[in-house]
């Protein structure tokens, strides 16, 4: 029936996510966690941490307005964001959370603003391709969402 293409499809979204290096082996972690019992498990996750992360990340952008650079705070913030981040496999925007860290242990400003912009494209991007992703697997309905390995 009309189920299986959009199963198919569902599948071959979330493969592309890993492919294009958007997302790691712990988005697998989340999704073995989900089940009947709670079948939207990975979703409200991500819901979450999209909502908590928000907030990080204006406290970051807020700390870059401030001059001098109080790079202990700010290496704080993302370093917060990077753990968020980490727990849902968000591989892209780690990496950029793991190079504004090092420019603040190095005192870089010039790259902590660059990095930022970078990392906030990806978080953003990130979050568009998760959403459509969940959107057709509310279309496919319960079962293995998202084509889980067993």
């Amino acid at each position: 029936m009309e189920r299986n293409p959009i199963r198919r499809q569902l599948a071959n979204m979330r493969q592309s996510l890993f492919d294009q290096g958007y997302l790691d082996e712990q988005f697998i972690q989340l999704e073995e966690l989900q089940d009947d019992a709670n079948p939207n498990f990975v979703e409200e996750v991500v819901t979450l941490y999209y909502r908590d992360s928000g907030r990080i990340l204006l406290n970051i952008e807020q700390a870059l307005e401030r001059k001098p650079f109080d790079f202990h705070k700010l290496d704080g913030y993302m370093h917060q964001f990077k753990g968020s981040s980490s727990s849902i496999g968000a591989k892209k925007v780690k990496a950029e959370s793991t190079l504004f860290r090092e420019y603040c242990k190095s005192g870089n400003g010039e790259g902590c603003m660059r990095t930022f912009q970078q990392l906030k494209r990806e978080y953003a991007t990130l979050r568009k391709k998760l959403e459509a992703y969940f959107q057709l697997a509310r279309q496919a309905g319960p079962m293995e969402t998202a084509c889980r390995p067993k």
